[in-house]
């Protein structure tokens, strides 16, 4: 095995399983988990004859999409998965390449799993051009697995108003131009499809956090899970 491929699987390895550790022994008490960051409203909770306060957080909706399988799939269809999205473009002369390059860095570093716990998504914003064969040009270029990552397209107007308003681009990008959007941002969506950050893919710190935060949303609903049974998780062995 060369340096590389040794060092690229001790990575796949240590990050995720540092995050676990780092949760198990420090608490709740010192880890600080990824922040929701939108909310729809705020409800009154009337219990044992006091008043609070519930913040009601942005559930992203549902869409769907064909993926470059030709497949019809939604954002639902993925129950109880973690999920890393992007928005590209096959023809982007730019910095597509590069977050598709990203991408596949993280793809690896999660590929051990039995892809029941983390899903990438890279969605087109050219949809009149990117038709199906396209979008398995473009993940073959980049050796994306079908399974795990998904190239999709959809309806334009239905992409756009997901983009905006649910996944809320526009205010994780100020300088995006909502005609055709276009961001170097990755988004991470927790399992309750709730928006728990973005990240940038050209800056490796971020990309270092993104891969950390996405075990730490893992554990986020079951703090009791031993070491073991999170390695059966994330690795996919019994």
């Amino acid at each position: 095995m060369s340096k590389k491929a040794l060092l690229a699987l001790v990575l796949a390895v240590l990050l995720p399983t540092t995050s676990y550790l780092l949760v198990k022994y420090y608490g709740q008490r010192d880890t600080h988990m990824p922040q929701r960051y939108f909310f729809d409203s705020v409800a009154v909770v009337e219990k044992n004859g006091k008043t609070s306060f519930d913040t009601v957080w942005h559930h992203v909706r549902n869409i769907s999409f064909t993926n470059q399988l030709g497949k019809k799939v939604s954002l639902y269809d993925l129950k109880g998965k973690i999920i890393v999205l992007d928005f590209f473009f096959t023809r982007c002369p730019t910095f597509c390449p590069g977050m598709a390059r990203a991408m596949k860095r993280l793809q690896d570093s999660f590929k051990m799993n039995d892809t029941t716990i983390v899903q990438f998504i890279s969605v087109s914003v050219d949809p009149q051009h990117d038709s199906v064969p396209q979008l398995r040009k473009f993940a073959d270029r980049f050796k994306a697995d079908h399974d795990s990552w998904w190239f999709v397209t959809g309806e334009k107007s239905d992409i756009y108003d997901f983009a905006l308003h649910e996944i809320k681009a526009s205010v994780a990008d100020v300088n995006i131009d909502t005609a055709f959007i276009h961001t170097q941002d990755f988004f991470l969506l927790d399992r309750e499809h709730i928006i728990r950050g973005w990240y940038n893919g050209f800056d490796s710190v971020m990309q270092a956090k993104l891969v950390r935060d996405i075990p730490l949303l893992m554990l986020e609903k079951d703090r009791k899970k031993s070491f073991g049974d999170f390695l059966k998780e994330l690795f996919g062995r019994s």
